[in-house]
């Protein structure tokens, strides 16, 4: 399974960017998908998850409310739309696939994207 994360870049406080994660795989509708992020000198933190049909949908308490997965199975994709954007969101977003349950316990996902970085001007 190969994950590619893209979307990112630079923008402004308040601003929008729409993340995708295209998978490699037969059946993508097999996987559960989940965003995470990385910060300088932090670790790697939870930020959204799907499941396999998208009917179950989490987000980690910073991002509630202003971030939003999705998933379209049958172009192998799922999105992170990340609205009013701010400061502390600078990261470098990993999208993950597992075919267990979705799950925000970034140990369950075993197959990972390269990250995409995202940098928010104050």
């Amino acid at each position: 399974v190969q994950l590619q994360a893209s979307g990112g870049g630079l923008v402004e406080a308040g601003g929008s960017l729409k993340l995708s994660c295209r998978a490699s795989v037969r059946t993508f509708s097999d996987y559960a998908v989940a965003w995470f992020r990385q910060a300088p000198g932090k670790d790697r933190e939870f930020v959204a998850a799907i499941s396999w049909k998208g009917i179950d949908i989490y987000y980690g308490d910073s991002v509630k409310g202003r971030f939003t997965i999705s998933r379209n199975n049958a172009e192998n994709t799922a999105y992170l739309q990340m609205n009013n954007l701010k400061f502390e969101d600078t990261a470098v977003y990993y999208c993950a696939a597992t075919t267990n349950v979705v799950t925000m316990v970034e140990s369950w996902y075993r197959y990972w994207g390269q990250g995409t970085l995202v940098t928010v001007s104050s």
